[in-house]
């Protein structure tokens, strides 16, 4: 497994960003690694700490490490909006080397506290830490960030923040959202251009599902060389697979219903590769 230092600033010289795909099972990991694996492009496995407690920890593992042997372009399993030490402690045992602490909902000084301390540990294990400054709205696992409490990126700060924790990478709140939007997100580019302009590590962008692909485009061409993707996977695959079952109440068999719903997940994946720009990279 390799962490995901190199690879960013890969994707920061070049123009492109590398899109993180949220998984949940085997099925999902294996849709979004063949379809990478098809286009050329490197992809990060992107796993909630719900998804670790659902699939277990040890098994992500070794189906990541499974994929990542079998295809030659740069998988990485990364630790998405993980908030316990310790949980983060156990993945970086059993050979994660990408991982995002999330203490954003934490005073600013708790927050840098606590980063600093998990960029320590991590570093120990070769492993690349991202953190978030800034509240990102919506719904993530079970926390809930209603709008009101969403908070922007203070490009000054941001600049104290990487150089107090010393991550690798910093995820910004410029207007996103987890979940689906109930109207078109509108993007705070000026506040992106003058982060970038400020902060020379990676720039990552949450809660991409459902931003235009002219709107993740341009936050690209702006300094974002990570893209996270989440629930527009979530959707085609459970709505094919509901249509399946409900029109074959017959069928027992996994191996059958759940093919479909992995070829309309795979579309998705296919469309937000050519977004991110990462297709034929390696």
């Amino acid at each position: 497994m390799i962490n995901s230092k190199e690879l960013l600033l890969h994707a920061q010289k070049n123009g492109y960003a590398v899109p993180a795909f949220n998984c949940h099972n085997l099925e999902t990991i294996q849709v979004i690694v063949e379809t990478a694996n098809e286009l050329r492009s490197p992809v990060i496995i992107a796993g909630t700490p719900g998804t670790f407690d659902y699939a277990g920890r040890d098994y992500i593992q070794s189906i990541v490490e499974t994929a990542a042997k079998k295809y030659n372009i740069p998988i990485i399993l990364h630790l998405d909006h993980h908030t316990k030490i310790e949980d983060i402690e156990a993945s970086l045992k059993l050979g994660t080397k990408s991982v995002m602490i999330d203490a954003s909902h934490h005073s600013y000084d708790e927050n840098i506290a606590i980063v600093k301390k998990v960029v320590e540990i991590a570093h120990k294990f070769d492993a690349t830490v991202e953190a978030e400054l800034g509240i990102l709205g919506g719904q993530e696992d079970d926390l809930v960030v209603n709008e009101k409490d969403s908070k922007y990126t203070n490009p000054q700060q941001a600049v104290d923040f990487v150089k107090k924790t010393g991550i690798d990478s910093l995820a910004v709140a410029i207007g996103t959202a987890h979940g689906l939007y109930k109207e078109e997100p509108k993007l705070d580019f000026e506040r992106l251009k003058e982060i970038r302009n400020l902060v020379t590590i990676p720039l990552v962008l949450h809660g991409a599902s459902g931003v235009p692909e002219e709107a993740v485009k341009k936050a690209i061409s702006l300094g974002i060389t990570k893209v996270n993707i989440a629930t527009e996977l979530k959707i085609p695959f459970s709505s094919k697979l509901r249509e399946y079952l409900v029109t074959h109440p017959e069928e027992n068999d996994p191996r059958k219903y759940m093919k479909d719903a992995k070829k309309a997940m795979a579309e998705i994946v296919k469309e937000k590769i050519l977004m991110c720009m990462s297709q034929n990279r390696y």
